[in-house]
C-alpha cells in the first residue's frame, strides 16, 4: 500500500493543538475527535496548509507561526472609542468582556472591552490572536485520495 502524502485535494485526518508561544493552549483535538478536511477547502489557514504539504500518516510536527502567517498583526485602528451612554445602563462593563456588535453589512462582529472610562468605553476588534507568535502541533493520522479524484 502506498503511503500518500498531503497534497491539494487529499483528505487528511489529524490531531492538532494551537498554543501561544510561551503561553496557553488555545485549541486542541488531542484527546478528542480528530479534525478531517480536504486540503485546500479553507478549513486551515493557507500558511498552515503549506507546512503540511508532503507529510504522510504518522508524521508528528510542531511549527511556529509568525503573526503574518496566523491571524495578522494587531491594528491600532481596530480599537474604537464609544461613548458610555451608547451602552445599556444596566450593562456591567469590564475589561475582557466580549460584546457582539453589527458591522456595516449587519454581520456579527465581536469586540473585547479593553478600557472603561468615566464617559467612554474602548473596544478592541482585533482578533484575540493577532500579533501573537503561535505554535501549531500536528499529528497526521491518515491521508487519502478523495473518492471523486481521478486515479
Amino acid at each position: 500500500m502506498t503511503n500518500i502524502s498531503v497534497a491539494p485535494g487529499t483528505e487528511i485526518s489529524l490531531h492538532f493543538s494551537l498554543s501561544i508561544i510561551d503561553g496557553d493552549e488555545v485549541d486542541s483535538t488531542f484527546g478528542g475527535k480528530p479534525a478531517t478536511f480536504v486540503f485546500g477547502d479553507g478549513s486551515l489557514l493557507p500558511s498552515v496548509e503549506a507546512k503540511l504539504l508532503g507529510l504522510t500518516a504518522g508524521a508528528k510536527e510542531t511549527f511556529t507561526l509568525e503573526p503574518q502567517d496566523g491571524f495578522g498583526q494587531r491594528n491600532p485602528g481596530n480599537i474604537q472609542r464609544f461613548p458610555l451612554s451608547q451602552f445599556a445602563a444596566d450593562m456591567v462593563l469590564e475589561e475582557g468582556l466580549v460584546i457582539s456588535f453589527a458591522d456595516a453589512a449587519r454581520a456579527e462582529l465581536p469586540g473585547v472591552v479593553s478600557e472603561v472610562g468615566e464617559d467612554h468605553v474602548m473596544v478592541d476588534f482585533n482578533h484575540p490572536l493577532a500579533g501573537r507568535n503561535l505554535a501549531f502541533r500536528v499529528e497526521i493520522l491518515s491521508v487519502s485520495a478523495q473518492a471523486d479524484t481521478k486515479s
